[in-house]
C-alpha cells in the first residue's frame, strides 16, 4: 500500500479527468501521515479524502514539490 495524491479541476469545470497524480514515496510517507493525522495506512484505506490549503502547503514542504495550486487535490491509500 502507498499513498497518492491526485488532483481534479474545481466542481464549476464539466472536466472531471484526472488531471495530477503523485505517489508518495515510501520514505515519505510517515510524514505525510503525520501532518494528517493518520496512525497508519490500513486505517485509512477507504477511499480519497481532500486536502486543504494548509495541508497541501505543509505536505509540498514535507515532500520538498511543489504541487498544483489550481486543482482540488486529494490523498488516498492505494494497495
Amino acid at each position: 500500500m502507498y499513498l497518492c495524491i491526485t488532483g481534479f479541476l474545481p466542481d464549476n469545470f464539466e472536466d472531471s479527468s484526472l488531471k495530477y497524480e503523485l505517489d508518495i514515496k515510501p520514505e515519505l510517507e510517515s510524514k505525510v501521515m503525520e501532518i494528517l493525522g493518520w496512525e497508519s495506512l490500513e486505517a485509512e484505506a477507504d477511499g480519497e479524502l481532500p486536502l486543504n490549503d494548509q495541508q497541501t502547503r505543509q505536505i509540498a514542504s514535507a515532500i520538498k514539490e511543489s504541487l498544483p495550486d489550481n486543482l482540488d487535490l486529494f490523498i488516498g491509500v492505494v494497495a
